[in-house]
């Protein structure tokens, strides 16, 4: 982060149709080519909600898209075979989905990360959420994907290896780390509220 960058500058807001141009260059920039496309983010978006309550914002400094978390409302979507609910604490009805969390490299340290997901979590609760299940990228530099969610209250369930293979040999996405298609590990971390 430079240090020229006040927190007070930075504002946060639920997301909507007007961020989704900035969010699809920053999620290709930092996750990589064809991470993000106008009609995943808007099925992304539609997900977000429950009982009219949005569960995904973005963090604006001066106009432009720095940070954005993608969080699905506990009944928007299906666990898959990345899941293992017999290992969760909570009813698994009652559980969101953190799809993403993506912070500008150079806005990293400034607590843009955090905040969203203490929104998201606040949110969630107001739709009915008990926990928030994320599966996080172990290739992220210096593993700080993992330390982040942890930090902030996630807990370890299972590792899944191959998790976005699928997605890089048949949807468009280029991994940023591994060379011809993802082979990175997942973790599946849960984060009860």
């Amino acid at each position: 982060m430079t240090t020229d960058i006040n927190p007070g500058d930075i504002l946060y807001q639920e997301l909507a149709p007007e961020h989704f141009d900035g969010v699809i260059t920053l999620g290709n920039e930092v996750q990589g080519d064809g991470y993000l496309n106008e009609d995943s983010l808007k099925d992304m978006y539609d997900k977000s909600f429950h009982g009219g309550v949005n569960a995904s914002w973005v963090a604006l400094y001066h106009g432009k898209v720095v940070g954005f978390r993608l969080t699905y409302a506990h009944s928007k979507w299906q666990e898959d075979k990345w899941c293992t609910p017999d290992d969760w604490p909570v009813d698994a009805t009652r559980v969101c989905y953190f799809k993403c969390n993506t912070v500008d490299p150079a806005m990293q340290g400034a607590g843009i990360g955090s905040t969203m997901l203490k929104l998201s979590v606040e949110q969630a609760k107001k739709q009915g959420a008990q926990a928030g299940l994320a599966h996080i990228w172990l290739a992220s530099p210096g593993n700080s994907a993992y330390r982040y969610f942890s930090k902030n209250g996630g807990v370890l369930i299972k590792k899944h290896a191959d998790k976005w293979r699928y997605e890089s040999i048949y949807e468009g996405y280029e991994c940023p780390v591994c060379p011809a298609h993802c082979e990175c590990e997942g973790a599946e971390m849960l984060l009860e509220f």
